[in-house]
């Protein structure tokens, strides 16, 4: 497969959490949780979404493998989003005058979070169809209602992510027409969209503030990642420079530079992946206790 290195990295962090997942899912088993097994078809159908999300599920896919480009400096004019809406309120936000050079980076990045989370929809909705025409061609264990309550919890996340990604396109629209305001928060796509969540729910202001500092840890945490993954790119292109010129000493020491890079780049990606779904959860979780008081 010609994933780059820091796709490589991607993938391994993925499939940490998806083992630490899993793991966490027997755990429950033998505890007697999950009888009716929707948290195995939850994984199941996250495992299908990361042998799709790199191309390992066997279709062809036409999609650009490396959709999370390093080089945000590199701002093309032939540069889509894949999306025609997303490409005219990108054009537009472009010509308008209201964003600095450093704005339109960050507004780039907004841009590309929202177009990987539309693959990351495409692809959970297809998962799911194909996960139904299964359950109707091939005799299941899960049979009447526990069947039934599986494919409706199905429906469920799919209707939450479609959601999420109106409200995230509505607020690029937003952001496109205003500009960023003084008092933006923060930075970082991700971050970004853990707090606009957080204040959907029903959260008192102490627990705000409280999340908002979870949150700036969590965004350095994250933009130290960001400047891992760039490190790992910029020494995979020495390495192959160095190969080239065939100085076996040189060789060997860039070698063992970019290993210790590569290393350091995958156990910063799991804990950050990690911290994010702690935080995804704690939000959701908050939300919904205070929905039920």
């Amino acid at each position: 497969m010609q994933l780059s290195p820091v796709r490589q990295a991607e993938l391994h962090s993925d499939l940490k959490i998806q083992e630490k997942d899993e793991l966490q899912w027997k755990k429950m088993k033998v505890e007697g949780f999950d009888e009716n097994g929707e948290k195995e078809a939850q994984l199941r159908r996250n495992f299908h979404v990361i042998l799709a999300k790199y191309g390992m599920d066997g279709k062809r896919d036409t999609r650009p493998l490396e959709s999370n480009s390093l080089k945000d400096h590199d701002i093309k004019e032939e540069d889509a989003f894949e999306d025609p809406r997303l490409d005219k309120l990108w054009n537009k936000a472009k010509i308008s005058g209201k964003f600095s050079d450093e704005e339109l980076l960050n507004l780039k990045r907004e841009f590309q979070h929202h177009k990987d989370k539309v693959h990351e929809y495409n692809i959970l909705m297809d998962t799911v169809s194909r996960t139904e025409e299964i359950h109707k061609n091939v005799i299941s264990p899960l049979e009447g209602d526990t069947k039934e309550h599986v494919l409706q919890q199905k429906h469920t996340e799919l209707k939450h992510k479609m959601r999420d990604l109106n409200q995230g396109f509505e607020r690029l629209r937003k952001l496109s027409h205003e500009g960023f305001s003084e008092d933006s928060e923060f930075r970082e796509p991700r971050v970004i969209e853990l707090w606009e969540a957080a204040k959907r729910t029903n959260l008192s202001n102490d627990e705000l503030e409280s999340l908002k500092e979870e949150l700036r840890h969590f965004e350095t945490k994250v933009e130290k990642h960001s400047h891992y993954k760039e490190q790992l790119e910029l020494s995979h292109q020495k390495l192959q420079h160095v190969e080239a010129l065939g100085d076996k000493e040189h060789i060997k020491r860039n070698k063992e530079k970019y290993d210790t890079l590569a290393e350091k780049t995958r156990e910063m990606g799991y804990k950050m992946k990690k911290h994010m779904q702690d935080l995804s959860n704690k939000i959701s979780r908050q939300g919904l206790q205070h929905n039920e008081l």
